[in-house]
């Protein structure tokens, strides 16, 4: 079989080497538009469970990795100059550049066909292919050249967020609050290698407007976000790569795959960054595929339609868990209103996920200092299984 994989990001990698490692005369190429070297972003970051479920089915990615991984035990919430640890929910993060030369180096071992600097300008350059992998992101080209054909829906948050990172060290993943005159902030933060971390900025578009980013240059923008957040940053400064402004987009496919083509990870689908990491969810995608094809080996479309019949029920509840987290995050300011400790409760609780009974077990200190203070509040039925904790 002949596959081209679109995208050289983890999980065009991923499942071009994991299809190549296991169907060594099968011809697979990858075609990225960008240098080998290059990505945008820094961090990404995977909770202990969302290991757990990819060690099951591939521990050798997971050995591959994690050496490589910054690991923390606990959430940090940072508001009205008190923090509140929500205990027992372990996370790693790794450099998304590092991922990335770990992933290239075991597909190139594999002998997969990486093609660097080689943009696709249109899907009939890919002619003669019997599959078509589409990790080519939210700007996918193929789902472009087909939307119609695969149900595309687009929409966007009103929130403005940004990224960057910092040189400042920090112990936990932790989500800072900030009251300015221009209006609220808040900021994700965690490190992902011992000198560097993720620093997201987030505020509402009133907000936004009121500061005057819409008229700042990147620079100014930096600087400002350095002002907002300096007690947090200590003297560390931020770091600008490619960091702009955008407002986070919703997109959906009603069908995964069109013809010979299939698609995986952010061109299929998105979920908000507060509750998972979209590099974990599309390696997820792409071991899926890779069993489901395998089940049917003679038939391509077969092996499509039983990739989205297995994946698509456990991607669907966690969309629907994303988009209340990410709405969650659309009135962060309503719940800065909140004193600490609640606040801290209404964002473990955000996507309707965890109920009081796995709160008591997973994070026994900070549900002992909850009750100690107050009465639990109602919490409704957890939503299926969680594969991700919050």
């Amino acid at each position: 079989m002949r596959i081209a994989v679109l995208g050289g990001g983890p999980g065009g990698l991923y499942f071009a080497s994991m299809w190549k490692d296991r169907h060594p005369r099968d011809e697979v190429q990858l075609f990225e538009q960008n240098p080998a070297g290059a990505t945008w972003g820094f961090g990404v970051v995977f909770s202990d469970r969302a290991l757990e479920f990819l060690r099951e089915d591939d521990p050798e990615t997971v050995d591959l990795i994690s050496p490589h991984m910054e690991t923390w035990r606990d959430i940090t919430i940072a508001h009205r100059r008190e923090t509140i640890t929500i205990d027992g929910i372990g996370f790693s993060a790794i450099g998304r550049l590092e991922l990335l030369k770990l992933l290239q180096k075991r597909a190139l071992a594999v002998g997969v066909d990486c093609r660097f600097e080689m943009p696709i300008r249109t899907v009939d350059e890919l002619a003669g292919f019997d599959l078509i992998v589409a990790a080519d992101g939210v700007n996918s080209l193929v789902r472009r050249a087909f939307e119609g054909d695969f149900g595309f829906s687009l929409s966007y948050l009103a929130n403005k967020f940004i990224w960057y990172g910092t040189t400042r060290r920090f112990d936990t993943l932790t989500h800072t609050f900030v009251e300015t005159d221009a209006g609220s902030f808040n900021a994700h933060h965690y490190r992902y290698a011992p000198a560097m971390s993720t620093f997201l900025v987030e505020c509402d578009r009133p907000t936004w407007l009121r500061a005057g980013f819409d008229k700042m240059s990147e620079e100014e923008t930096r600087r400002f976000c350095e002002g907002v957040f300096a007690k947090t940053l200590q003297g560390s400064p931020l770091v600008s790569n490619r960091s702009f402004w955008r407002s986070f987009p919703w997109i959906w496919n009603e069908r995964w795959s069109f013809r010979n083509m299939v698609l995986i990870g952010d061109s299929l689908r998105t979920a908000h960054f507060s509750i998972g990491s979209g590099t974990r969810l599309a390696l997820e995608d792409a071991l899926a595929l890779v069993k489901a094809l395998q089940v049917e080996p003679a038939d391509v479309p077969a092996g499509l339609a039983r990739y989205e019949a297995t994946r698509r029920p456990i991607v669907e509840k966690l969309v629907a868990a994303s988009r209340r987290s990410g709405l969650w995050y659309e009135r962060f300011a309503d719940h800065m209103q909140l004193a600490p400790l609640e606040l801290a409760m209404s964002y473990i609780t955000r996507s309707e996920r965890i109920d009081a009974d796995r709160l008591r077990s997973m994070s026994p200190g900070f549900m002992a200092l909850y009750t100690s203070r107050h009465a639990l509040p109602e919490m409704r039925e957890p939503k299926g299984e969680q594969r991700d904790a919050e």
